[in-house]
């Protein structure tokens, strides 16, 4: 229990996520500026900046991805075309959480959100498991 110079009265932190500390700012804003930019489709119209959460197929996200990847990796290894280096990093990131998002649709963590801002975790939707299935073991 926390209690400020005012009076207020607040539970404690701890155990909680820290959205805030986790994020950064600046990569925020340059993923916006990317996503608005892309949210402009072929024939001049904007598409809902969350219309991707209707649905991607995963195997998309995972082509997109790896393309995108090789673009940040060739800038990484060569030095080539740096200008070119935002747009690659905000593109993986988009498929990343595209991924993320429909991996944890069909895991239902949707339905689990109000159970999750509980910061109650226990089905494990979102945490790494303590081992590996046996099929992803390389022996």
């Amino acid at each position: 229990m926390r209690q400020f110079d005012t009076g207020a009265i607040r539970d404690s932190e701890e155990g909680k996520p820290d959205y805030e500390g986790y994020l950064s700012p600046t990569v925020l804003a340059c993923f916006g500026a990317y996503m608005l930019r892309h949210q402009t489709q072929a024939d001049g119209s904007l598409r809902n900046g969350d219309n991707w959460q209707k649905g991607i197929p995963r195997s998309v996200y995972m082509k997109s991805g790896f393309r995108h990847f090789m673009e940040w990796w060739r800038i990484h290894r060569n030095g080539a075309a740096p200008e070119l280096l935002n747009e690659a990093l905000c593109a993986l990131l988009f498929n990343v959480m595209g991924y993320l998002h429909e991996h944890l649709k069909e895991a239902g963590a949707d339905d689990k959100l109000e159970q999750f801002q509980k910061n109650d975790w226990s089905d494990n939707t979102c945490n790494r498991p303590k081992q590996p299935p046996a099929e992803m073991i390389i022996r």
